[in-house]
């Protein structure tokens, strides 16, 4: 499904949302997550060892709802494609770039500023991926 321009003008200008998974019981499971569109993907960050990945790899339908900090939402129906692997660690530093708006120069972690190859170091550590949305169904008031 193709956004509309509204939707992504909103989702370019807030990165809070909130992700819900659904565990193998059918009970929806919420955590607070940061999201952004790095070449016109919704990509959030997360690990391999997260209860919500391991959700996703045996049911990849999720819904996120983004927020602004008054009443505006943006909520999408979509299915995850989890990016792993030996590009995941790059794929979080351009992310965390994009989401601090540091297009260069050190980048905070945790209350740490880290360079290129220290951030990338951490990243591998953390086994970092890249959750990718692909939207079905969007609603909200943006």
């Amino acid at each position: 499904m193709k956004l509309s321009d509204s939707e992504l003008d909103f989702l370019g200008q807030h990165h809070s949302a909130a992700m819900v998974t659904v565990a193998p019981d059918g009970i929806a499971k919420v955590a607070r997550v940061a999201v952004a569109l790095m070449d016109g993907k919704l990509w959030s960050s997360g690990t391999q060892d997260r209860v919500r990945t391991k959700r996703l790899r045996t049911d990849p339908r999720c819904t996120l709802y983004v927020h602004d900090a008054a009443f505006g939402f943006l909520t999408l129906e979509t299915t995850v494609t989890i990016l792993d692997g030996p590009h995941a660690p790059t794929d979080n530093l351009a992310l965390f770039r994009l989401m601090q708006n540091k297009p260069t120069g050190p980048i905070s972690w945790f209350g740490g500023e880290f360079n290129d190859e220290d951030f990338l170091a951490r990243m591998a550590a953390e086994h970092r991926l890249i959750y990718e949305f692909e939207p079905h169904h969007t609603y909200g008031l943006h």
